[in-house]
């Protein structure tokens, strides 16, 4: 038998109301602040994150999926989303548009690590990106839309954690200093992991983020990222501390987050679930990547965005027994007796889904008794019975499938009695 591929999975019926409850209220919350739909190829040039996200990050050197085609062009599966849509950006001229340009996005993306609960192969992405201005402003602007779109999934038990990585004036002092401290360390205690070995040699701030219990006790002592900001960029962060206490908007500082990928600078936050949760890893996470479309041939374009794992987010929405909308169930249910009767039964639902009105017809030669068992399992408000009598005197019997009331009806009048209710 086949099945789905390792870190893949399907969405069936019962699932979809979650993903239909979290795109909605992500497309509600773009709309509401000037947010624009962006969608890109699930395909792109493999150098396109190889480029932007440079080696020593789990992206690059573990997670692609990267294959040639019959050209011999090297194409990757899309692993995240802001590179294709700097890319968008550049290709279709964008920045000749007013600035900041806003877009939204929703896809999948693919990355080959250990599958585990919320973290698979293959995960839909939602993001949105700030393109075009470096005002602080907009870091804030980003931060409140993140945690608004989790307040508007029903979730409230997170913390909003934020940093400051600086610049590519202040961080390469801070890479040389955070090397030091480890090189000192692990010459004593020896406990950097096999990767961080990696790390602090190819990408020295990775080495902070790193899961390992051991690693993580000289990541505690490490020097804090914000002790080493130039003065452009420790204004920046404490413009941005500003705005989100103007707007009440409470956050931690986290001298430990720097993000997994490498085109960040100056603001980087993340989502976490909050205590007393099983959930693990952030529920979403973004900041500033003011060079990154310059490193993709284009001007120097400051932006700043987020993005979240929609499987992580419906993970967290069960965790937590949020009560969400059901799909829509069809309203009526056409149940028959006999031939000429089914024939009158496939018309009247031709008819009514004409004006609008969700309709099942039976099929096969069931009972009467057997079909409206089926009317009541797909939860349909009414079910319209036609028989042989209901034939001679062109009527219907229509039955509320919650009170068990029946009246019968011209056949003529079915639409505009159902309408009518």
């Amino acid at each position: 038998m086949y099945k789905a591929p390792r870190g893949t999975s399907d969405i069936l019926p019962a699932e979809q109301a979650y993903w239909k409850y979290v795109e909605e209220k992500a497309i509600s919350l773009c709309q509401l602040y000037g947010y624009q739909p962006l969608s890109t190829p699930l395909l792109e040039d493999s150098q396109l994150f190889t480029r932007t996200s440079a080696s020593g990050t789990d992206i690059v050197d573990k997670e692609m999926y990267i294959f040639k085609d019959r050209g011999g062009h090297e194409l990757a599966l899309r692993p995240e989303g802001t590179a294709p849509v700097c890319r968008a950006y550049l290709q279709h001229g964008l920045f000749s548009l007013p600035q900041p340009v806003r877009l939204y996005y929703i896809g999948a993306t693919f990355r080959y690590e250990r599958p585990q609960a919320g973290r698979y192969r293959q995960h839909q992405q939602f993001g949105f990106e700030a393109i075009g201005d470096a005002d602080s402003a907009l870091d804030a602007e980003v931060i409140v839309m993140a945690r608004n779109f989790l307040l508007s999934l029903g979730l409230i038990q997170f913390t909003i954690q934020l940093n400051s990585i600086g610049c590519k004036l202040c961080q390469p002092r801070y890479r040389e200093i955070l090397k030091k401290h480890y090189t000192a360390l692990n010459s004593i205690q020896g406990h950097l992991c096999s990767d961080c070995q990696t790390r602090l040699e190819r990408n020295p701030l990775r080495l902070l983020d790193c899961k390992n219990a051991s690693c993580q006790e000289m990541a505690d002592t490490a020097p804090k990222t914000v002790d080493f900001l130039c003065p452009e960029c420790r204004a920046h962060f404490q413009s941005l501390q500003e705005y989100l206490s103007i707007l009440g908007i409470s956050f931690q500082f986290n001298h430990r987050l720097v993000r997994g990928l490498d085109y960040y600078t100056r603001t980087v936050f993340e989502i976490q679930p909050g205590k007393g949760t099983t959930q693990q890893g952030a529920l979403g996470g973004g900041g500033r990547y003011d060079n990154l479309i310059e490193e993709l041939g284009g001007e120097f374009t400051p932006a700043v965005g987020f993005a979240a794992g929609m499987e992580r987010l419906i993970l967290k929405l069960k965790e937590e027994k949020i009560s969400i909308p059901p799909l829509p169930e069809p309203v009526v249910f056409i149940a028959y007796l006999g031939s000429e009767a089914k024939n009158e039964a496939i018309k009247l639902a031709f008819q009514l889904r004409q004006v609008g009105i969700a309709t099942i017809v039976a099929v096969g030669d069931k009972s009467l008794k057997a079909q409206l068992k089926q009317a009541d399992a797909r939860g349909t408000s009414y079910a319209i019975i036609i028989g042989k009598e209901e034939i001679e005197s062109q009527s219907a019997i229509l039955r509320d499938m919650k009170s068990g009331e029946q009246k019968i009806i011209p056949l003529a009048k079915v639409a505009e009695t159902l309408i009518s209710r």
